[in-house]
């Protein structure tokens, strides 16, 4: 069985996911679903010498494409609660971009869709 990625390679013991997040459970600002989609904001390295390895890695993973929280945290092994904080703190600092799935008001209603299936039907 794999090590988990939270695992300190020099050390040989367990980063505990409160250690990746200050000790954070949820960021103050932003609230992400696992559909959520992230994009890099920045093709080259904006300086990102104070950010912690995991968010170095999420920018490197949504460099080239958008990609979903719940594809993030599967990449990089982390638990999908760490992954939103981490992305929390990338928006804050305007390293990455969001897109948020379309809320229940964004979604048409089901008699628009029966319109255009009853349409689609008469052709």
């Amino acid at each position: 069985m794999r090590e988990p990625r939270w695992h300190d390679e020099e050390t040989g013991r367990h980063l505990r996911p409160y250690a990746i997040t200050g000790g954070r459970t949820r960021h103050s600002r932003h609230n992400f679903s696992l559909i959520t989609l992230v994009a890099a904001r920045y093709v080259d390295d904006p300086g990102q010498g104070h950010l912690e390895p995991e968010s170095v890695q999420i920018l490197e993973l949504c460099r080239n494409r958008a990609v979903a929280i719940a594809e993030i945290a599967a990449h990089l092994d982390l638990p999908v609660s760490v992954v939103k904080i981490l992305c929390g703190d990338l928006l804050h600092a305007s390293l990455i971009l969001v897109q948020a799935p379309p809320g229940q008001e964004d979604r048409p209603s089901v008699e628009i869709i029966e319109k255009v299936m009853n349409a689609i039907r008469r052709l």
